[in-house]
């Protein structure tokens, strides 16, 4: 059974947008999924946000069709009035992050990838980054 991992919206612009100097992480984790060997889960949420991010660089048909072909590596979780509850009455400071947590854990997926380690201190599922990810 392939594992699963959840993806924060960082890793995902970092690869989309080939950010340095962390695009060569983003890349060879996505490049897992492609591979069949991880199956990465995001939030319908870091959809729009890096639609919105890549139509600040490009023309918004570009960004749709970055996203059109990175969609083929990701499945969408499930993002509904629970998950926004648990954000809403969580400790988190970040509400974005905390939406990307409790879409994980809803979404029964014990690791979430990000760069932002230190805003998941009292998680209860692994919190890696992409390079401690594939370095595992």
């Amino acid at each position: 059974m392939r594992k699963k991992v959840f993806v924060d919206t960082d890793i995902i612009y970092d690869l989309l947008a080939k950010r340095e100097p962390y695009y060569s992480a983003a890349a060879r984790l996505f490049t897992l999924a492609d591979e069949g060997k991880v199956q990465i889960f995001i939030s319908s949420l870091s959809l729009a946000n890096i639609h919105y991010l890549l139509s600040k660089q490009q023309s918004v048909d570009e960004a749709k069709e970055i996203l059109r072909k990175f969609k083929v590596l990701v499945h969408v979780a499930h993002l509904n009035e629970k998950i926004i509850d648990l954000a809403l009455n969580s400790e988190f400071s970040d509400f974005e992050d905390a939406i990307q947590y409790f879409s994980a854990l809803q979404n029964n997926i014990e690791i979430l990838i990000t760069r932002n380690l230190q805003d998941y201190k009292k998680a209860t599922i692994s919190i890696l980054t992409a390079l401690d990810f594939i370095n595992l």
